[in-house]
């Protein structure tokens, strides 16, 4: 099988027409406010192969809506949201202030925290990990979509090591989170054999 890919490289306004047959127009004013908030939060920010950062945010709105349907548009901010904490000065406060309780919790589930005092990058993302397999279903969902988004394309990364040490932390961290859910467990399994090439060091 095929691996399934997403893409927004059309920006909000295409994905927004093609989601007006799923949402309503009210929740998509909604998300209008999510998107221009993420956008000017991340402005010039680019990923590691050089696409604009807005483009893997609105890959996971894609996944959310477009492959497992997802119309909670709670859970549609959050994937538009769940980076701003982790990746600007944004903090949680104001996105409970823009978008509310729910949209900030789910933030706040898929943002690795700042180390603490003589803790090291490592052992804050062993933590962040770890932490994800108390996640509530909602708060899962966005998260599987998110890595999705990062790893459909992980040859595309220009740095080797870290494709192989993505793919083996996405192995070990991420696909046994996906059982739960039959879509994200049959991508992930076509995802997984399509990147196998990965495991070879």
């Amino acid at each position: 099988m095929a691996l399934q890919t997403f893409e927004a490289k059309d920006g909000w306004p295409a994905l927004r027409g093609r989601l007006t047959n799923r949402i309503s127009e009210q929740d998509l004013v909604l998300l209008d406010k999510a998107v221009d908030f993420a956008a000017l939060r991340h402005a010039d920010q680019r990923r590691p192969a050089g696409e604009p950062y807005m483009q893997h945010l609105l890959e996971v709105v894609t996944v959310l809506a477009e492959a497992v349907n997802t119309t909670d548009i709670d859970m549609l901010r959050a994937a538009v949201l769940h980076d701003v904490v982790e990746d600007t000065d944004c903090s949680l406060d104001e996105v409970r202030n823009h978008f509310g309780d729910r949209v900030t919790v789910l933030v706040e589930w898929v943002t690795k925290p700042a180390a603490a005092e003589g803790e090291s990058r490592e052992e804050v993302r062993a933590a962040y990990l770890a932490r994800l397999r108390d996640a509530p279903a909602d708060a899962l969902v966005v998260k599987l979509a998110d890595r999705l988004s990062n790893v459909q394309r992980l040859d595309s990364h220009p740095r080797p090591e870290k494709r192989r040490a993505y793919y083996r932390e996405t192995v070990g961290s991420i696909v046994p989170l996906a059982q739960s859910h039959p879509w994200f467990r049959q991508w992930y399994a076509t995802w997984r054999g399509a990147f196998g090439h990965l495991s070879v060091d």
